[in-house]
Parts: C-alpha cells; sequence; structure tokens
C-alpha cells in the first residue's frame, strides 16, 4: 500500500467521524488535520492572511503556515500518525475502540480503513 493510498485511508476516516459521542476531534485536533491536510495536498501557504476579523479562517491559515516547509510525504505521514495517536488515545482514556466500531450508526469504512492503516480492531 502506498503512502498516498494510507493517506486518503486517514483522511477518510477524518471526515467520517461522527460530529458527537465518544470519538470526535477537538478544535486544535481540527487544526493540525487540516494543516497536514493542506500541506500535504498544495504545499506550502499560497494565499494572504486573511484578516483580524476572520477567526476561523485565520487560525486555519496560522495552522497550515506552522507546518510550512514540510515537504508533501512527511505532511502526509504526519497525517497518518496524528490519527493514530488520536485513536490510541482515546483508547487510553477507557473508550471501547472496537465496541465504537461495531455501532451502528458510524460508518463502516472507518473500521475498514483503520485495518488498512495497520489498526486491527
Amino acid at each position: 500500500m502506498s503512502l498516498a493510498e494510507r493517506f486518503q485511508a486517514a483522511v477518510d476516516i477524518v471526515q467520517k467521524l461522527p460530529k458527537e459521542g465518544p470519538v470526535t476531534t477537538s478544535n486544535d485536533q481540527k487544526l493540525k488535520f487540516y494543516s497536514l491536510f493542506k500541506q500535504a495536498t498544495i504545499g506550502d501557504v499560497n494565499t494572504e492572511r486573511p484578516g483580524i476579523f476572520s477567526f476561523i479562517e485565520r487560525a486555519k491559515w496560522d495552522a497550515w503556515k506552522a507546518v510550512e516547509g514540510t515537504s508533501k510525504d512527511d505532511a502526509m505521514e504526519r497525517y497518518i500518525e496524528v490519527l493514530l495517536q488520536m485513536m490510541d488515545t482515546i483508547s487510553e482514556q477507557g473508550v471501547n475502540i472496537s465496541e465504537w466500531l461495531s455501532g451502528d450508526s458510524l460508518d463502516p469504512s472507518i473500521k475498514q480503513n483503520l485495518n488498512f492503516l495497520g489498526r486491527v480492531v
């Protein structure tokens, strides 16, 4: 499996995580995923910094700027690592990941993609 395939599997997981429940992303995690995704798919920041009153866009731009100079491959690897670390942390906090993944309301591709990334659940 190529790095691009592993990266796409990780992106699919993050995009399909539920908004509520035991496994969600914090704002800081969302910014980390956003910045690494942009760096992996576009490269260095290529836009002007948003104005002071554009709080969300400015935070996203700042997060992306913070990873400037990271190669696309390194950004893909880091994106995957951040996701897997997040899953490990959630498990350490007492969430039964296998039980969560078996829930009826969860997209089954999340489990498939975690298996693809080497997290047998």
